[in-house]
């Protein structure tokens, strides 16, 4: 519902205003939401520790400037200082978190975690899972503009074939999960979301109309909508109580991570399609495609990885008594 109302309302404000408009609707939402929480949520009991500020700072910077270097990378390539030195910093950083969080008493990022087969293959499954979708965010809004000449406010209506299925698909969640289990449900929604992803490309390479590409997006929202929560439940399985808090903060990381490093790859992989001939629309569309199908690649590594991982343990529906 969230993704339908904002897609819709941020294509009115774009074409009433301007696009960056936008990202003001966030202050008043976060404000409200800080107050409600303060005012409905009881507060936890609140436990003595020491907070981990070098895992923090390590974490944060490491993962900003692996993001930037490949960002970059698309516009002044691998020879860049500008690519190179945030390059060396993120790798020198990650080093130096992973060496932290193995010696400091109370880690943010707890490395037993990843012990767990099935919890590692959801984090790195969500990882590309959120790397193709946001892909998919990003870029179809830019082919249904720039290549099919939609404005901003039909582009927003046009992403309610995605956000509808959807919304209709995670509500069955619940019912398909105690009929088939997690882990089949889970392969089941990410060959949706794949051949979603790969028809999308097919369809973006022959620049079709955009009555065209409302098939495969139902198809990305029916897969979405039955993949995610499955991936949460994966990785949060048979974690201790008091390790609760830390598994959950790993599942938004991969969450986000997934997302940024993501797009920061595609964005390279739509920089490297170079056709000089080629009108501007014509060009767009096959970065696009190719942007597409790169995605593709990604969700079907993640299948493998759930097929691998978290399959073996995740066939029977879990137990209620």
């Amino acid at each position: 519902m969230g993704a339908s109302i904002g897609l819709v309302a941020g294509g009115i404000l774009a074409d009433m205003l301007s696009w960056r408009v936008g990202f003001f609707i966030n202050l008043p939402v976060g404000l409200a939401l800080m107050i409600a929480a303060r005012r409905l949520f009881p507060e936890s009991p609140r436990h003595h520790g020491r907070f981990d500020l070098i895992g923090a700072i390590t974490s944060t910077l490491g993962m900003g400037s692996l993001v930037f270097a490949l960002v970059h990378a698309a516009e002044a390539g691998w020879h860049s200082p500008l690519t190179l030195l945030p390059l060396l910093a993120a790798a020198v950083l990650i080093g130096l978190l992973l060496v932290n969080e193995w010696l400091v008493p109370q880690p943010i990022m707890p490395l037993w975690l990843f012990a767990s087969r099935e919890r590692t293959g959801a984090l790195l499954a969500r990882l590309l899972f959120l790397g193709a979708m946001v892909g998919f965010w990003f870029f179809t809004s830019q082919f249904l503009q720039g290549v099919l000449g939609l404005s901003a406010f039909a582009t927003g209506c046009t992403f309610l074939a995605t956000a509808i299925p959807q919304f209709i698909a995670a509500l069955q969640v619940p019912r398909l999960t105690r009929k088939a289990g997690n882990g089949p449900l889970l392969v089941i929604g990410l060959a949706i979301t794949l051949a979603g992803l790969g028809w999308l490309a097919l369809t973006a390479q022959q620049m079709a109309g955009h009555m065209a590409m409302l098939a495969p997006m139902m198809l990305l929202g029916i897969g979405q909508g039955l993949t995610l929560s499955p991936l949460t439940v994966a990785g949060i399985a048979n974690v201790p109580q008091d390790a609760a808090g830390a598994a959950s903060g790993l599942v938004n990381m991969a969450h986000q991570l997934g997302g940024s490093l993501g797009l920061a790859v595609l964005v390279l992989v739509f920089s490297a399609v170079q056709d000089p001939s080629a009108p501007a629309p014509v060009l767009l569309a096959h970065r696009i495609a190719a942007v597409f199908a790169s995605g593709a690649g990604m969700l079907a590594l993640a299948l493998l990885l759930v097929g691998g991982l978290i399959l073996p343990g995740g066939r029977r529906p879990p137990s209620t008594s």
